[in-house]
């Protein structure tokens, strides 16, 4: 049996990565939340970490507040995003523990014109980008590592202290109040359902792929205001209204990569967004009715 430690467990991603492992009887699983665990405080973190002996160290924990984290929170940001994964790195090594990590489309610039790959550079154009960055050169000192890049996340809130819910389940909430919004056509990215990507983090485990950097999202890609017209459309209210904004009409401190999507040159692809969007959505659906 493999114990597993994943970090950020009340997090919308956490939350997925500990359903799915419970699940598998081969598994021991130690989740931990802010409550439990300071990825901040090093010394903290290693002897909480070497106390428990995982065999796998999963990271779940992120600091994600982009706008702040260019006016306010850079060193925070950095401290989480950054200097906490070469912590959990430093660790795993110390244990021979394999240590799994996720960044963000937002290393890139945004400029590409088709899908960034494993192979393409990094050029992030916000702290929060360069916070990611600096956590995905911390998370290759360990021996035994998989970097998962991934992307616009949803799926069930988070339930940690002062967690956010994802931009589908805001339209949802919103589209009970007003009956009309201005979205962004602009940033194009790929929405990833958090339990295809918690499945998807178990199967490169199991299949033992080669460590290393790895690009996991759904497939295809769409702007704020596609993501948003097919969560209405999914969700049964046709008396929404949709308009498409530039995204001057929403100034925002940090930048946004204009088209950043990811594809992967290493596995075979996950369904498409809409798909997964659907699956999501439908029980709310059924439940209103």
């Amino acid at each position: 049996m493999k114990k597993i430690c994943i970090i950020g467990n009340l997090g919308m991603l956490g939350q997925q990565l500990e359903t799915v492992f419970r699940a598998a009887a081969q598994y021991e699983v130690a989740g931990w939340d802010r409550g439990d665990i300071d990825i901040t405080e090093a010394q903290q973190t290693r002897e909480k970490i070497i106390a428990l002996k995982p065999d796998i160290i999963i990271n779940a924990a992120a600091y994600n507040n982009v706008d702040k984290a260019e006016t306010d929170d850079k060193e925070l940001a950095m401290r989480i995003n950054g200097e906490a994964v070469g912590t959990l790195a430093a660790v795993a090594n110390e244990l021979g523990a394999l240590l799994v990590h996720y960044s963000s489309d937002y290393v890139f610039a945004g400029d590409a014109k088709i899908g960034y790959k494993e192979i393409d550079e990094p050029s992030p154009i916000s702290v929060y980008g360069e916070s990611k960055l600096a956590g995905e050169k911390a998370a290759r000192t360990a021996h035994s590592y998989y970097l998962l890049r991934t992307s616009r996340l949803f799926g069930p809130p988070a339930s940690g202290v002062g967690a956010k819910k994802s931009f589908v389940d805001v339209m949802l909430a919103l589209a009970k109040e007003k009956k009309e919004f201005d979205l962004v056509d602009e940033e194009w990215s790929s929405p990833t359902y958090v339990a295809d990507l918690a499945k998807r983090t178990k199967e490169i485990i199991e299949q033992q792929e080669p460590y290393g950097l790895y690009h996991v999202t759904n497939s295809g890609a769409c702007t704020w205001f596609g993501f948003g017209k097919e969560v209405f459309k999914l969700a049964g209210l046709s008396e929404v209204v949709t308009r498409s904004v530039s995204s001057s009409s929403f100034p925002r401190p940090a930048k946004r990569p204009a088209y950043s999507e990811l594809t992967s040159m290493k596995l075979h692809p996950m369904r498409p967004w809409q798909d997964a969007l659907k699956e999501y959505i439908e029980p709310m659906v059924i439940e209103k009715k």
